[in-house]
Order: C-alpha cells, then structure tokens, then sequence
C-alpha cells in the first residue's frame, strides 16, 4: 500500500514539474519563435559565402532568447486583455499557471543580447536589444492606442533578418550590383515586413470582436466593414510581388525565379479574395497562405545559385 502511495505522489510530482515546464513553453510563444529562426538562418545562409556552425548556434540561439524574453513582456502587460479574449484567455498568465513575477524573472534569464554578443559583433547586440525595445516597449502598449501598431511591430518582426545578416559577418553595403550586400539584406527584410500586413489583417478579422471586446485598436475594430484591412492586405502582397525576386537577381535557375513570383502572386490572389469577400473563410485562406508564402520562398533562397 505504501509503495503503491509513494509511485502516486512521485507521478503528481512529476507531472506538476512537467506542467510548470509546459506554461513556460508557451510563454516563449514557440511558434511564432520558430519562424523568426528559420528567417534568421537564412539571412545568416544568404550573408556568408561559408557560415561555420558555431555562427549558426550563437546567432539562433541568441535570436530565441530575445524572442523568449519579448513573448514574456509582452503577455505580461497584456494579461488583463489576454483574459478578455477566448483565443488568449488560457495562456500562463491569464489563466494563472505563471506569475507576473514569474514571468518578468523568466524575461530577464532568457534575454539573449548577451549570447549574441559572444559573436564579438557589437552589432548584432545591438540589433537584439533594438528588436526586443521595439516588440515589448512600442508596439505592446500602442496596440491599445491606435492601429497604426501593426506597421510598428512588423518592424520588430523583421528585424532578425538584420540579427542574423550581422552575425554572418556580411557586409551592408549598397554597391557592388543587384546582388550586394546592403540590397540583398534590405530585400530580405522588406519581404519579411510586408509579409506581415496581410497576415495580420486576417488574423485581426478573424478575431475582430474579441479584440474590440479586449479595447485593442486593430484596423478592424477601428474600421468594422474591413474595407481598410482588406486594402492594406492586398498592398502588402502586391509590393511583395516584384521585392520577392530581387534577392535572386542574378541566379540562373529560373525554376527558382518562377517558384518565388509564383508564391508572390498566389499570396495576392488570396489577399485580394479576402479584400472582396472580406468573411472568415477567406481571411483563414489568406492566413494559410501566409504560412506557405514565408517559409517557401525562405526555402527558394537557399537553393538559389545566388545563394552559394
């Protein structure tokens, strides 16, 4: 009986520990993690003609720290407005499991300007700690005060593609032809910034009323006819239409060429069908479309000759 007791209170044990490590987890927000790193290995891929793996695990390990600590911040001051809406209203802080207090000690262990540092590059430091100011310090508080915040923090959201061009060693200059440095960088970063507005705006009609009931100023609870977001959607898409391919300038597989432009228009298709029929069906394709956008163009440039 006793040892039968004992294996009960190991296993609640356990699963206190495990339940703790999970809310953690999603404090970090993995997901959205996870993108920003396969951006930033591709920058780093794309900015060095022979990146060794050390540059690799200090730029993405230092680019989820400060990601870590940013989703931390930020859940923190929105935690009253978390709790007001049905998709936010379980995460740690909202629903209890994390501290505020907690949650702010968990910010400051994970922020990673100090590993980027360790790249002996004062720049991608630098970049880091403007990223995280950028994300928690403006574009938090501004989403309760105008929605102009998502034009603000789809430049937080972009910045890793400076993060890790900087701790490739790359240079940022404008010369050198369509394939230099500072163009190649600023092309990457502007496909990442505009990816954002129409992935957003669907995002901001599917949940429209919870984020009106929550006093968050999105374009769509602003505007309520989505006429404006649907606009800015279509935009974003068609600006990425022509920037998609200016990294590949230069490459002779057009295959790849075709794939980018081919994604670049699919994304419009759906950004303009959301910007007609503006109903949730349209704003989850767009979303889904958003998804496949990003990561298959990222996937189209590291097998670009250009990018060798």
């Amino acid at each position: 009986m006793s040892t039968t007791t004992s294996s009960i209170v190991v296993l609640s044990r356990r699963d206190v520990v495990l339940a703790r490590v999970a809310a953690y987890f999603e404090l970090a927000k993995p997901r959205i993690a996870a993108l920003v790193l396969v951006v930033v290995a591709v920058a780093v891929y794309l900015g060095a003609a022979q990146p060794n793996v050390s540059i690799w695990i200090a730029a993405l390990a230092g680019t989820a720290l400060i990601a870590a600590s940013a989703s931390a911040m930020n859940q923190v001051f929105e935690r009253r407005s978390d709790a007001l809406m049905e998709r936010t209203a379980e995460r740690p802080l909202p629903s209890g499991r994390i501290s505020p207090a907690e949650a702010v000690a968990f910010a400051a262990a994970t922020a990673g300007t100090v590993c980027l540092a360790k790249l002996d590059s004062a720049m991608t430091a630098l970049l880091g700690a403007l990223t995280w100011f950028l994300y928690v310090a403006v574009y938090t508080p501004l989403k309760a005060k105008t929605s102009a915040n998502t034009a603000i923090g789809a430049v937080a959201g972009a910045m890793p593609v400076f993060i890790g061009w900087a701790a490739s060693g790359a240079s940022f200059s404008l010369t050198g032809g369509p394939a230099a440095g500072g163009i190649r960088v600023a092309a990457l970063f502007l496909i990442v910034y505009l990816w954002q507005f129409p992935h957003f705006m669907a995002i901001a009609w599917l949940y429209r009323r919870q984020y009106a009931a929550a006093g968050l100023k999105m374009l769509t609870v602003v505007e309520p006819t989505g006429s404006r977001a649907g606009a800015q959607a279509v935009l974003g898409a068609l600006a990425l239409v022509p920037i998609s391919v200016l990294p590949l300038l230069g490459a002779p597989n057009l295959i790849v060429l075709a794939g980018a432009v081919s994604l670049a228009v699919a994304y419009l298709l759906a950004a303009a069908v959301f910007c007609w029929r503006r109903d949730e069906t349209a704003a989850r394709r767009l979303l889904q479309m958003s998804l496949v956008y990003l990561p298959g163009l990222m996937l189209l440039l590291v097998l670009s000759p250009v990018a060798q």
